[in-house]
């Protein structure tokens, strides 16, 4: 069994809403190019794995078959688009060859859940997933259909009995809990900025599941300003104790990196320093709870150069079992190539805080009702915990 695949086409980049959309895939280029640049996608323990398209057969295994008829046709003549099944809004306008292009990404997320699940690897990364927006039947929030979905349904139908879900995008992920909101194969959990102040304005610590799935859906609610120390507390404070309970046969993750303090469409205040130690963490709990299981998904992240690039690389590095220092340079022909490309001038290190320890202490050690990232996590582990047999206070 090799250690790692990283799923990576070229045609993901064709994955575009036009000029000035926020999402642009020359983030998932220049990820690819810095991963590459530090030596991360060789070696025996890495395997770089083509790209796959889904068929309407995969997708209709989430979507309704009306939302791919509209898509499709929307992809040909994207002019039509008016809002419909979500597709021509502002946030998710048509463009030529989109459902090829979302269909790839849908495709490469379950190529890498079938690379784990059938035992071909341990880890399994996709940057061009983490579409987590998507409900059954429409488009929303930049996300055409929902790969996540899609994986974790394939992986249901080949013999996992419970899948666990951790979405550490600054936005909530609705799509992937909507769609499993009452399935107690799943559990869905989310680390984001409170829907109070930020889109989809969903995932609050009392939406805990359906009916038949009580307490799957576990929700922190961040609120907005929340920075490194807050973050990684609310993580720690809830990630490890609610996965370890639903025992899952495998982890799917979503990291969207647009919980960094300089992403321009939210307003947490996360490193990149962070999110790495938030990395390790997932991936340590994947070896400690799923026998190293692990899939790996992009997701959000609009500050293209600064973050996006370093942030996944970092979760590649981790993944392949090689992790990069935060005090390491990044490479001078990357640096090279993205001021040749656009003309500016790249992150000089790996990390932001130029390997300054964060301090997020532990919240078992010490609750304080009075802050409000501590009343944020205590909120969910009074809503969550006690389903599961875990003490809100000292679990």
């Amino acid at each position: 069994m090799i250690g790692l695949n990283v799923v990576w086409d070229q045609r993901f980049t064709a994955y575009d809403f036009g000029v000035g959309h926020p999402m642009h895939p020359i983030r998932l280029d220049l990820t690819h190019a810095l991963s590459q640049e530090l030596g991360l996608l060789g070696g025996s323990e890495v395997r770089v794995v083509p790209g796959e398209h889904a068929d309407d057969a995969l997708l209709a295994t989430v979507h309704d078959r009306r939302l791919i008829k509209t898509v499709k046709r929307l992809s040909e003549r994207p002019d039509l688009a008016r809002g419909d099944r979500g597709i021509g809004t502002e946030d998710t306008p048509a463009f030529p060859g989109m459902h090829l292009a979302t269909s790839l990404a849908v495709g490469s997320t379950v190529a890498a859940c079938r690379g784990v699940w059938q035992g071909e690897c341990r880890h399994a990364v996709n940057i061009s997933g983490g579409l987590h927006h998507a409900m059954a039947d429409r488009a929303s929030g930049f996300c055409v259909y929902n790969d996540i979905a899609v994986g974790i349904r394939w992986l249901l139908d080949h013999g996992a009995q419970r899948v666990a879900y951790v979405d550490l995008d600054v936005h909530h992920g609705d799509g992937v809990e909507r769609i499993f909101w009452d399935d107690p194969r799943v559990m869905t959990v989310s680390v984001h900025e409170s829907g109070k102040d930020l889109f989809p304005g969903t995932g609050f610590p009392g939406d805990t599941g359906g009916r038949k799935a009580p307490d799957t859906a576990v929700n922190v609610a961040l609120p907005a300003g929340t920075g490194d120390e807050g973050w990684l507390r609310a993580v720690q404070a809830v990630v490890p104790a609610v996965v370890e309970a639903f025992a899952p046969d495998i982890l799917v993750t979503q990291h969207g990196c647009d919980c960094h303090f300089s992403d321009p469409l939210a307003h947490l205040a996360v490193s990149i320093d962070g999110m790495k130690t938030a990395y390790g963490w997932v991936h340590d709990l994947a070896h400690r709870v799923t026998g190293g299981r692990w899939v790996a998904l992009g997701g959000g992240g609009y500050e293209l150069v600064q973050v996006v690039p370093r942030a996944w690389s970092h979760l590649i590095a981790i993944a392949a079992h090689a992790p990069v220092s935060l005090t390491e340079p990044t490479p001078a022909d990357w640096q090279a190539m993205v001021l040749h490309r656009l003309g500016t001038v790249a992150p000089p290190r790996m990390g932001d805080l130029g390997g300054r320890p964060i301090e997020y202490g532990n919240f078992r050690e010490g609750y304080h009702p009075e802050d409000p990232v501590d009343m944020a996590i205590m909120a969910t582990r009074r809503a969550i915990f006690p389903g599961w047999g875990l003490d809100p206070y000292f679990d």
